[in-house]
């Protein structure tokens, strides 16, 4: 894709989301890496759901550590993989209050130490919580990146390398969350709505009217590659 059209493609997004934001709710760094932890295979909605009474109830590492694996589950056990999801949280806040004084590293290397923390995860927590121009790929992004053309892989490693190139530096701080609403609520996986889509024009997908069930498979990544545990 040409420069000039990766450019035209952010400034359209920009201009339709001035200040884009991820959907979890949370209020402090801390509580951002627990639910992110939490939306692996799960929806930001049911997630919110249930951190809206966790993050009143267990604030802080130390609060949550108290609850132990079995109070933590109580709280998230309608999101998929809450026994996994509640031993990581209860283990990294562990590792948070034995290493980083209970406060969430701004540090890569760090934050992927910590249990169920992976390079997703990670980027997420930079970007958002520190503002750090990371770029976290998850199954949107990949779809976008690779169905627009703007970057395309095979892996979300790979994606996520050609975006952080691609993207021009002006757009790179939102870029993540530019992309990830798109593909929400726009570039959908099995029926894009290209009729509504502010970059229509300028996508390279061949095909704008109507997405091509067979080739939905090649849209997505193996999904083992966008979990972590």
């Amino acid at each position: 894709m040409h420069a000039a059209r990766r450019i035209a493609i952010f400034e359209r997004l920009k201009a339709a989301n001035p200040a884009p934001a991820t959907e979890l709710e949370y209020a402090t760094p801390f509580q951002l890496l627990v639910a992110v932890i939490l939306s692996a295979q799960a929806t930001d909605k049911s997630v919110n759901i249930a951190t809206r009474r966790l993050f009143a109830d267990a604030p802080t590492p130390q609060a949550m550590l108290v609850l132990g694996e079995e109070g933590l589950a109580e709280y998230i056990n309608r999101i998929g993989l809450f026994r996994t999801k509640s031993k990581n949280v209860i283990a990294t806040c562990r590792q948070l209050l034995q290493r980083h004084d209970g406060n969430v590293p701004n540090d890569r290397a760090a934050l992927e130490a910590l249990p169920g923390v992976g390079r997703k995860t990670a980027n997420v927590v930079l970007n958002t919580a520190f503002g750090e121009p990371t770029i976290a790929v998850d199954t949107h992004i990949f779809r976008v990146a690779n169905r627009t053309r703007l970057a395309t892989g095979k892996t979300p490693l790979a994606v996520e390398l050609k975006l952080l190139k691609a993207v021009p530096e002006d757009f790179r701080q939102d870029a993540h969350h530019w992309l990830i609403l798109h593909g929400r609520y726009v570039c959908k996986a099995r029926k894009p709505e290209c009729w509504r889509c502010v970059i229509a024009d300028l996508c390279e997908f061949r095909d704008k009217s109507e997405t091509p069930r067979s080739e939905a498979p090649l849209l997505m990544p193996d999904s083992s590659l966008l979990t972590e545990q």
